[in-house]
């Protein structure tokens, strides 16, 4: 039988503490200190006055105070890694890691953290994790960071470029890489995240037959299908569609003739429609070409491209695209991060541009090597990289409302944003940025 009483005596480590059972409560069911309840809250005794927990003394103390408080503060003489490590044993970690940054806000972000990586330069792509964590793909490697920032493992390719990486899970990430001729390999894998390991491999069919292919821009969908762009040495040029569970492939996109599907840049699954987004941008190819494809009628419902326009149209070369369901439209960006907009509900496939070219009038601090801009959409805000800073963006006009910047690193050759950070990947040094919201002040 349970026993009703307010205070509860803790012998950590020989150190004392006593709390209340109101305190205790906030850790939840499913922590440590859930296990000493019943079901309902009432303390379980074996008629001892104090419970002992071989545990550090001083992390038990944060953890007691920021159950108490819901504030995080962490002394000088507790290694931050220490102490997540002494939360993850009591099943708190995501107490700390919400208690250390706040809810995710691009106008409040502040540079955490930097990151060198193990060699100069090449990076080709950073994907935000669902835990906060990373993974960064650099040659024919990828390298994985959890959310502590601590490097697990590496997913070695075997000299296979890597042209883009995601994240299905914590545990799970599909990468995609050139095909090497005379090998019969290349395509897409799935690798464990904290082992590096091989797990699974994505395979195309084609007229019944296996083929080698390369696999380029990666997207996912809430019913747990991969999409990735195909290149093969036969017809498989298009997209081609996995199911997460089985590994099989469930579908394939040919590429039409006239258009571009099997060199894209980018995919991006859209809930609302049930539709792909497929953006081949320049310079991988003379032209641009954007289309929402419908796997279900087997047909583009939207396209455009800027195939036969006029050559003074080079001043505004589209560099990304990004759809925006809520907005009914696209948004494009050029390489002076002039946002453009397209309209979904229309064929005509006009650009309206608004510029902002003279933001970055007066910067005389502009990489020897700039990067192409990139865009990303997270929770109504609107996120574009040029050079060596990120703007944001907000609003029905989507005025620019903050800039995010570091003094080193070179151009930032990709973003991505996760688990309340977003991480900016450079180019000249090998190096990523970590931006985290703070936490609200309470008073």
């Amino acid at each position: 039988m349970g026993i009703q009483k307010d205070r509860v005596r803790f012998n950590v480590g020989g150190r004392i503490f006593e709390t209340s059972l109101t305190t205790l409560a906030n850790a939840g069911r499913n922590s440590f200190f859930g296990a000493i309840f019943d079901e309902n809250w009432t303390l379980q005794s074996d008629h001892s006055d104090e419970y002992f927990i071989d545990r550090n003394p001083d992390c038990f103390a944060v953890i007691l105070d920021l159950l108490r408080t819901g504030e995080l503060y962490i002394p000088a003489n507790i290694p931050e890694k220490l102490l997540y490590r002494e939360a993850l044993f009591y099943g708190l970690l995501d107490h700390v890691r919400s208690a250390k940054w706040g809810q995710f806000d691009g106008n409040r972000l502040q540079l955490s953290e930097s990151i060198t990586g193990q060699a100069p330069g090449d990076g080709t792509a950073i994907r935000a994790g669902p835990d906060g964590g990373c993974c960064v793909a650099h040659g024919s490697m990828v390298h994985v960071y959890d959310w502590m920032l601590e490097e697990h493992a590496p997913i070695t390719l075997d000299y296979q470029r890597v042209n883009d990486v995601g994240w299905i899970d914590s545990e799970n990430i599909v990468v995609s890489v050139c095909e090497r001729l005379g090998r019969g390999d290349g395509g897409m894998g799935l690798f464990s995240s904290s082992t590096g390991e091989l797990r699974d491999k994505f395979q195309v069919n084609h007229e019944n037959q296996v083929k080698s292919f390369t696999a380029g821009a990666l997207s996912f969908s809430s019913d747990y299908k991969i999409f990735s762009s195909c290149k093969g040495r036969s017809n498989e040029y298009g997209i081609g569609v996995w199911d997460q569970v089985t590994g099989k492939q469930i579908d394939f996109f040919y590429e039409p003739n006239g258009w571009s599907l099997g060199d894209a840049d980018k995919l991006q699954w859209l809930h609302g429609s049930n539709c792909l987004l497929v953006a081949t941008l320049f310079p991988r190819k003379d032209n641009c070409y954007i289309s929402l494809l419908d796997f279900r009628d087997k047909k583009m419902v939207w396209y455009w491209s800027d195939n036969g326009a006029p050559i003074t149209v080079d001043e505004k070369r589209v560099r990304d695209a990004i759809a925006m369901e809520e907005n009914s439209s696209i948004c494009v960006v050029n390489e002076f991060e002039d946002l453009g907009f397209m309209d979904l509900r229309s064929t005509a496939g006009s650009i309206r541009w608004s510029s902002r070219s003279r933001l970055m009038k007066g910067n005389n601090n502009m990489p020897d090597e700039p990067c192409y801009p990139k865009l990303a959409l997270h929770e109504g805000q609107l996120f574009s990289s040029m050079n060596d800073c990120i703007s944001v963006f907000c609003g029905p006009e989507w005025v620019l409302t903050s800039r995010l910047r570091r003094s080193h690193g070179g151009s930032i050759c990709d973003f991505s944003i996760g688990g309340d950070r977003l991480f900016a990947l450079h180019s000249e040094e090998n190096v990523f940025d970590i931006w985290e919201t703070p936490p609200p002040s309470i008073i």
